[in-house]
């Protein structure tokens, strides 16, 4: 009897052992599996940075259209910066201008006024020394001097403009050209492949999409510029048409 207890004690410890151990041991397979697969979902949820991925998509969508339209977007740019700088150094206080110039000719005549005209920068006051080299004759000519030295000014506020307009319009038609031809080359693979396959097709499409993508962001960026220029110039051509008026009257004031 004692020795059936101790078979039996036995049996139910090796039992209870294996069983620990089993568990033991699928609980380590589990943690193991469990680790290696969210090691590997973690590999590809690794996102890549924004300069990567945009390297890549445009790698993806290929040297040829995607480059030019880099070229518009790169050309685009510089103007609109180039132009941005230029506006804002003509951007003048039209306010004090005018008073110094009042003040200028109440107290020492025309050449005192433009003399403050030839010390500031800025299309309104080459305008001013326009009209004021002018009024020694009369006010009618000071008038068209101004009205056509105005001309000339605006026409300097505007040189280039037409350029970014025209990049962004070319820039989204350039991937949009580049869409069809990807277009084209994902069915010449098929028709060569004999067989619709998806990975023909899919790769295809999205190489094709991609030009379309980065033509569409390059006209949006040039568009935000090219606004933001348009509305500056509106701003400088007003100023400019205010202060014309302005200092046809301090001309006719000091005639009289």
């Amino acid at each position: 009897m004692k020795r059936l207890f101790s078979i039996l004690a036995i049996t139910v410890m090796v039992a209870f052992g294996t069983a620990n151990a089993t568990t033991i041991a699928n609980t380590s397979t589990a943690v193991t599996t469990v680790t290696t697969m969210t090691q590997d979902d973690a590999a590809p949820a690794e996102e890549l940075g924004f300069h990567q991925e945009l390297k890549k998509r445009f790698i993806e969508g290929g040297p040829g259209f995607m480059g030019i339209v880099l070229l518009c977007l790169i050309l685009g740019l510089a103007i609109a910066i180039e132009r941005i700088i230029f506006l804002n150094l003509s951007t003048t206080n039209t306010k004090k201008l005018t008073q110094d110039v009042e003040d200028a000719l109440s107290s020492g005549g025309v050449e005192a006024a433009k003399e403050v005209c030839r010390n500031t920068k800025g299309p309104i006051a080459s305008i001013y020394y326009q009209g004021l080299d002018r009024a020694d004759e009369s006010v009618e000519a000071a008038e068209k001097a101004v009205v056509a030295y105005g001309g000339v000014q605006m026409g300097q506020l505007e040189k280039n403009v037409s350029w970014i307009s025209l990049f962004i319009a070319l820039a989204p038609m350039l991937g949009f050209m580049g869409t069809v031809i990807g277009m084209i080359q994902a069915f010449d693979k098929i028709e060569a492949a004999g067989d619709m396959q998806p990975s023909l097709v899919a790769g295809g499409i999205k190489v094709a999409l991609l030009t379309t993508v980065f033509g569409l962001v390059v006209a949006i960026i040039l568009q935000i510029f090219y606004n933001y220029i348009i509305a500056k110039i509106d701003s400088i051509v007003n100023n400019m048409e205010d202060a014309s008026i302005t200092l046809m009257d301090l001309l006719m004031r000091h005639k009289k």
